[in-house]
C-alpha cells in the first residue's frame, strides 16, 4: 500500500527495502506481531550494526544497517495492512532513527581517527539532510489526494490518541520526538519557508530529494563500510550538505508557490 497517490509517486532511491518490506508485512498480517513489534526489531538491528562497527566487522554491519532499513520500511507498512495507523509507532520510528545515527557515527568516530567534533558534524549534516527530504515529503503526502497524512507538515501540537494507542505514549513520544527533530525542523523551514503552499512537486524533484532520504544515506554509508572507506565516510556527509542548498534552489526557481 502506498503513502501516495498514483499520479504523485516517484522513484525513490531511498525506498530501495520498500518491496522486502511488504513481504515481510505480508507474512505478519495475520499474526500477532504489531507494527511496534516490527519497529523494535528494526532499533535492534541497528544496535547490532553498531556492535559490529566497534568491533571492526565492517561488512557484517552494513548488512545489519541494510536489514534496518528493510525492516524499517515493513513496520509502517504492517500497520497499513492490519488498518491501524499509530502515532505511537510514527514517533517511535523516528525516535529510533536519530538515536541510531548518532551511535553510528559515533562508533565511526571511536574505531577511527575521525574526531568526535567532526562525527558530531556529520550527524548533525545528516539529520538536517533527512529533514530536507522528509519536509518536501510529508509535504507531497498530506496534498496528494488519498495519501497518508499520519505525518503533519508542522508538528507543533500534540496529536489525538488514534483507536487502540495511548494517549500518554503519544503525548510522551510526542515531546520526545519534537525535541530531537525541532531545531533541525526550524532551520529547514526558515530556509524554504513556502514550500507547503506548492501545489505539489514533480516526481523528477522527488527523485533528486530522496538522495538525502534515510534508506539512500544508510545505503552509503554500508558501501563505504564495506570497502572499508571509514575514514572518509564523516567527511563525505559533511561537504553532501551541499545539495540542500541547490535543491532549494531548484524549488524556489522552478517550482513556484
Amino acid at each position: 500500500m502506498s503513502k501516495l497517490a498514483a499520479q504523485d509517486k516517484f522513484f525513490d532511491l531511498s525506498d530501495y527495502g520498500r518491496a522486502p518490506g511488504n513481504l515481510i508485512a505480508k507474512q505478519l498480517k495475520n499474526t500477532r506481531f504489531t507494527p511496534i513489534h516490527v519497529t523494535l526489531l528494526f532499533g535492534l538491528s541497528g544496535l547490532m550494526a553498531v556492535y559490529f562497527i566497534v568491533q571492526n566487522r565492517y561488512y557484517l554491519a552494513g548488512v545489519f544497517i541494510i536489514l534496518k532499513s528493510i525492516i524499517d520500511a515493513a513496520d509502517g507498512e504492517l500497520a497499513r495492512l492490519k488498518n491501524k495507523p499509530s502515532y505511537t509507532g510514527r514517533y517511535l520510528d523516528s525516535v529510533f532513527d536519530i538515536f541510531l545515527n548518532f551511535f553510528f557515527l559515533s562508533a565511526i568516530c571511536y574505531v577511527s581517527i575521525t574526531p568526535f567534533w567532526v562525527a558530531l558534524f556529520a550527524f548533525f549534516c545528516i539529520q538536517l539532510q533527512g529533514t530536507l527530504y522528509n519536509y518536501y515529503y510529508v509535504i507531497l503526502r498530506n496534498k496528494s489526494v488519498g495519501g497518508d497524512a499520519t505525518s503533519k507538515i508542522f508538528e507543533y501540537k500534540t496529536p489525538k490518541a488514534l483507536p487502540g494507542e495511548s494517549q500518554k505514549s503519544v503525548a510522551i513520544l510526542f515531546k520526545i520526538y519534537t525535541l530531537v527533530y525541532g531545531g533541525f525542523d526550524k532551520i529547514i523551514h526558515s530556509m524554504d519557508n513556502d514550500a507547503y503552499k506548492v501545489k505539489t512537486f514533480p516526481n523528477w524533484f522527488m527523485t533528486f530529494v530522496s538522495l538525502y532520504g534515510l534508506g539512500f544515506q544508510l545505503l552509503v554509508i554500508s558501501f563505504m563500510l564495506a570497502f572499508d572507506f571509514i575514514e572518509y565516510i564523516a567527511p563525505f556527509f559533511i561537504g553532501y550538505s551541499i545539495f540542500i542548498f541547490i535543491l532549494i534552489g531548484v524549488r524556489k526557481r522552478f517550482i513556484k508557490a
